[in-house]
């Protein structure tokens, strides 16, 4: 049966006010200092984690053509870069390796080279800037010739072999200074190996960041070029990465890694994670980070370049949506930036 509405009836059309039940949720929006007043969530620099890529030499820099704005350093310059980061506040850098292809081989081995280019970095930002925190990953394609994150037996990654090095690995890295060793191969087993190596060692203070829920993503192919594994990897990581499908499976791989000792996790990639992050966060309470990868950081800068993007408010906003996932803090290439955005008085 169709209603008929007569003319005399829109005069009986409810106002605003009966509508919302008086709740008007402009109100807290009319002023800049309301606005700040309700802000549920906040960036501030101690949220910030600076990821640097390494090379051999001295006084060298070499941009990475898929990320615009990101260098190769050597350790002297990466000390300088280490230097500006404490300058303004931020609290921790993670380094990263790219070392001479004659130097890689099928197990790599040079992952325990105490000399090699981490520990080198790690000695001697520790000797100049003695407050940063210094993250390092024991995870292997940058040492390998064919770019898997563990020693490769025919076309299988040999988990058990690949836990034993990585677990050598951050002792050597430890000794080097290391405060966290964040292992980001995902092997079975090697959060509860690195930590009995670390106790071994008697490094019981120095932490584990686990890359518990590292995704199967498309989102890493800039930093294979910056530590130069494109063009060695053979097909994918999918028999140890978790597959982009999956949710509950990042849960149980969070919840095996803090049974075996890890202090605290890591999801990456970060912005297509979210609601990952966020049950992470909601379901253990433990401190949870997030890897703004390399992908995410190209996709926002090529926006820039193409003028689609505002580059300080798309950065931030990422960084904002980080934070109302539940993130405690942020490794993001743009860590400078914000750490200069937020000393001018950014805000929303």
């Amino acid at each position: 049966m169709r209603l008929h509405y007569s003319h005399a009836g829109s005069n009986m059309r409810r106002n605003v006010n009966e509508i919302t039940g008086s709740r008007r949720m402009r109100r807290n929006r009319r002023f800049d200092w309301s606005r700040r007043l309700v802000q549920e969530n906040t960036v501030t620099v101690d949220d910030l984690i600076l990821p640097i890529f390494l090379i051999e030499g001295n006084n060298k820099r070499e941009p990475i053509a898929s990320m615009p704005g990101v260098e190769r350093l050597t350790v002297d310059l990466a000390v300088q870069a280490a230097k500006e980061a404490a300058s303004l506040g931020i609290p921790a850098i993670a380094t990263f390796a790219n070392i001479p292809i004659e130097k890689r081989d099928e197990t790599g081995s040079e992952v325990l080279n105490p000399d090699g280019v981490i520990n080198e970095a790690t000695r001697a930002i520790k000797s100049e800037v003695p407050q940063m925190g210094i993250i390092t990953d024991v995870a292997l394609d940058p040492f390998t010739s064919h770019g898997h994150d563990g020693i490769l037996r025919g076309d299988t990654i040999a988990n058990d072999e690949t836990v034993e090095l990585v677990s050598k690995a951050a002792v050597v890295q430890a000794q080097a200074g290391a405060d966290i060793i964040a292992p980001s191969e995902m092997m079975d087993g090697r959060i509860g190996a690195i930590r009995d190596a670390l106790d071994d060692a008697g490094f019981e203070d120095v932490a584990i960041m686990s890359y518990a829920a590292k995704y199967a993503s498309a989102f890493y192919g800039p930093y294979r070029e910056a530590v130069s594994t494109k063009d060695l990897l053979k097909g994918d990581k999918k028999t140890y990465y978790v597959s982009p499908a999956n949710s509950d499976e990042a849960l149980h791989e969070c919840q095996l890694d803090l049974e075996e000792g890890a202090d605290m996790l890591i999801i990456k990639p970060g912005m297509p994670y979210l609601d990952i992050i966020r049950r992470v966060k909601d379901e253990f309470s433990v401190p949870t980070f997030a890897y703004q990868v390399s992908g995410e950081y190209s996709m926002i800068m090529a926006g820039v370049e193409k003028g689609f993007l505002d580059e300080d408010r798309a950065i931030m906003e990422s960084m904002l949506a980080f934070k109302r996932a539940g993130c405690d803090g942020v490794m993001t290439y743009f860590a400078p930036k914000i750490a200069k955005l937020l000393a001018d008085g950014w805000k929303i």
